[in-house]
């Protein structure tokens, strides 16, 4: 779930400040021109027609004006999360992962450019791979307090948070890599299906994992299977 979403030409365009705006447009416009490292904070200020002052107003760096919305994203899924009240914590995250979905759906050309100099620009791709563990620990810790209590819920939580980003970057970029075309929503649904079928619904599903729901049956040598089937039936509608 990379950190990155589609910044101009959001619907939630009037919120940002327009200098903002104009920062981002003037960084790429001279990235494709020159280059991202022949790029510098004084070419991209001088482009937009601010101060060196204006742009660290809005982006600790170089790199954070390639991912200008990653803050918000990972705000918007926090609240999400914190909101829910849902039964089914799987299915939450799986929500909570749509939201980044989002954000790069709604501006395709934005966001296969970005795609497309990051995975060219190796500092990039490792700025980039360390807001993704961000994203990943938001939905960890959510699980955490979920299946606290429960045996490996820790472990539990963590394998499913990553399971979660795993689907989701792997349907993501394969959207990316087609230059978003097609259904980048059907495809995401598509992978965290995966997720959701392999995990279950969470907590409900792992409290019955305990050893106290071990059912022990004792049949003949040689009973037909349906017998076994049968006499194990009856054991659990017993339990």
């Amino acid at each position: 779930m990379s950190s990155s979403s589609a910044a101009p030409g959001r619907g939630d365009r009037a919120e940002k400040p327009p200098m903002r705006d104009a920062l981002v447009a003037a960084a790429f416009r001279l990235f494709l021109e020159r280059g991202y490292e022949q790029t510098t904070v004084d070419d991209i200020v001088a482009l937009a027609g601010v101060g060196r002052r204006s742009f660290f107003r809005y982006f600790p760096s170089k790199e954070d004006v390639v991912f200008p919305d990653h803050e918000r994203c990972l705000a918007d899924m926090t609240a999400f999360l914190a909101a829910g009240s849902d039964d089914d914590p799987v299915r939450r995250v799986c929500d909570a992962a749509r939201l980044v979905l989002l954000m790069y759906a709604e501006n395709p050309a934005f966001s296969v450019q970005r795609y497309r100099l990051t995975k060219s620009v190796p500092g990039l791709r490792a700025y980039e791979l360390s807001v993704v563990w961000r994203y990943e620990r938001a939905l960890a810790g959510f699980l955490r307090d979920r299946f606290a209590g429960l045996p490996d819920g820790i472990l539990r939580a963590d394998v499913i948070a990553a399971a979660v980003v795993a689907a989701h970057n792997n349907a993501l970029r394969s959207w990316l890599r087609s230059d978003g075309k097609g259904d980048a929503e059907a495809a995401v649904d598509h992978a965290l299906g995966h997720v959701r079928a392999a995990f279950g619904a969470g907590p409900a599903a792992a409290a019955g994992e305990g050893p106290g729901d071990v059912v022990v049956v004792v049949s003949r040598r040689g009973a037909p299977l349906w017998r076994v089937v049968q006499e194990l039936e009856t054991a659990l509608g017993r339990g």
